[in-house]
């Protein structure tokens, strides 16, 4: 399905503050949705500047990547940090490495967000010290410490 760029510029913008970080704030727009995907999602974000793109985290199952349209600001991945500005491109295959962009810039940061959409998926929050299980539309949050390892 085609969506013009005057099509993308009249869809509602919905704000989105994450679930574990008062301070992950950012502007949605779902155009893949808009579209008619199912399977992957694909989301034009904006984040202001002194908000993060969501809470540190990393996907057991599903593969993410995000491409930067304008802004600048930071890209953690693990210990690690990126400055990144407009044309950087950021993979997050299944590796186990948690990662977050933080606009610690002057001016919005707009990036394109694509990942994968699976039945299931586990999500680790490794600052927080909690683990989402989604299946099926279900969603379950624990804390590390009370996950056990059945043998």
């Amino acid at each position: 399905m085609f969506l013009s760029a005057q099509a993308i510029a009249a869809m509602q913008v919905v704000k989105r503050t994450h679930f574990l970080n008062a301070g992950a704030i950012r502007s949605n727009k779902s155009i893949g949705d808009a579209a008619g995907l199912k399977n992957i999602g694909v989301h034009l974000i904006t984040v202001e500047p002194g908000h993060r793109s969501t809470e540190f985290h990393f996907h057991h199952y599903e593969e993410e990547c995000v491409y930067v349209l304008s802004g600048h600001g930071t890209a953690v991945e693990g210990e690690r940090s990126h400055k990144i500005g407009p044309g950087d491109f950021l993979a997050y295959p299944i590796d186990n490495i948690p990662h977050e962009m933080i606009n610690d810039g002057a001016e919005p940061l707009v990036c394109l967000v694509v990942g994968q959409r699976l039945v299931q998926d586990i999500t680790d929050y490794p600052r927080v010290g909690k683990r989402l299980y989604r299946h099926s539309g279900e969603r379950s949050l624990v804390d590390h410490a009370d996950i056990t390892r059945a043998r």
